[in-house]
């Protein structure tokens, strides 16, 4: 039995979530099986104002290994990827077992002003780290020094399933969720004693939008992905929830599509108590917060191909570093991008570290 094989994806509230019909389901569906040439999520980007002070919290916290470290500024094709004129930046790769966690600092952001990502959005509200009960995240981060939402003293078991939940943020106010995974859950989940060899005790599981339209939003990305969610659900009159979200009376529908067959996930959630509201302005590429990409096997076909379903471009595709890349606003305004690895045998593509199955 292969390690992390099968790996359950969870998000808080799974078990105690009922299924909508507002979208066509298929619960088998997966990345696989898409049509495009899309792999699936390659890196969590996060846009900080101080890198030094945003990167000891993520290592502290994850022991994640610092895999690169460069400053970037007078480079034509990095402009033209963000959108920029004359930009500098410096930016650090952490790589977590099953893909990459990118923190930068853009010099145009030096006298931003910092707040706390509102859990009901709008935009990319969060990432999930998730962790072995047994070696837990949560106790992790709490000596990291996180502030949490959630209330309490410990993470939340919703309803005796085996994961506990609980978001926090970081000291610049981004918000993330842990979850924490009993022995039971990893054993029907395939694992087995070979992913304490290779050292895996925390990895990264989502991407999570939070929209005031949520179908509309989720059937963008079908379209994007070529593939149908796995999963829908509505939430609402449950004090294990409120406690988690740090609100009363939460009430919300969700939505999952799945981009691996063991740990990775794109979550949607519309808050219709408190009211996800729509997002005012227009998000920049270096803005402050999160942003993400998925790794394609064509990058070119794949910018051909959502052009020509409306998707907006920053620019046409652009080699930087290790890949070609382009970025794009979805129609919520959330900034994400394609990448393709320059090399083939890239140790920086999924192909290369992904978990395996």
């Amino acid at each position: 039995m292969h390690f992390f094989k099968n790996l359950l994806i969870t998000s808080f509230m799974v078990a105690t979530m009922s299924t909508t019909n507002a979208l066509e389901v298929d619960k088998d569906a997966s990345i696989k099986d898409s049509h495009t040439s899309i792999m699936g999520i390659n890196h969590i980007g996060l846009s900080v104002k101080n890198l030094d002070q945003a990167l000891s919290f993520y290592q502290r916290a994850t022991g994640f290994e610092l895999i690169k470290r460069e400053k970037v500024f007078a480079n034509k094709n990095a402009d033209a990827l963000f959108g920029g004129e004359n930009l500098q930046y410096e930016v650090a790769t952490l790589k977590a077992p099953n893909m990459l966690f990118e923190l930068t600092e853009f010099a145009s952001n030096k006298d931003a002003r910092l707040s706390d990502t509102p859990v009901q959005g709008p935009g990319m509200t969060h990432t999930c780290f998730q962790s072995p009960e047994a070696d837990s995240g949560y106790t992790k981060f709490a000596k990291a020094g996180t502030r949490f939402v959630t209330t309490g003293d410990g993470p939340v078991d919703i309803g005796g399933y085996g994961v506990t939940y609980a978001y926090g943020y970081d000291p610049e106010g981004n918000m993330f969720e842990l979850e924490q995974l009993d022995g039971n859950v990893l054993a029907r989940a395939g694992y087995d004693n070979a992913w304490q060899t290779h050292g895996f005790s925390m990895w990264m599981s989502q991407v999570s939008l939070a929209t005031p339209d949520i179908d509309k939003l989720m059937v963008f990305y079908q379209k994007v992905l070529g593939i149908k969610p796995y999963r829908t659900t509505h939430v609402s009159n449950n004090p294990k929830i409120d406690s988690i979200a740090n609100f009363a009376n939460t009430d919300l529908d969700g939505g999952w599509f799945k981009l691996n067959d063991k740990s990775k996930v794109m979550e949607f959630w519309q808050f219709n108590s408190p009211k996800t509201e729509i997002y005012q302005g227009k998000r920049k590429t270096t803005d402050l917060g999160y942003s993400y990409s998925f790794e394609v096997r064509d990058i070119q076909q794949e910018y051909k191909r959502l052009k020509s379903l409306g998707v907006e471009f920053i620019s046409p595709p652009q080699r930087v570093g290790e890949f070609w890349q382009v970025y794009a606003r979805d129609i919520d305004g959330n900034i994400f991008s394609l990448r393709q690895a320059v090399e083939p045998n890239s140790p920086y593509s999924i192909v290369n570290f992904d978990i395996p199955g």
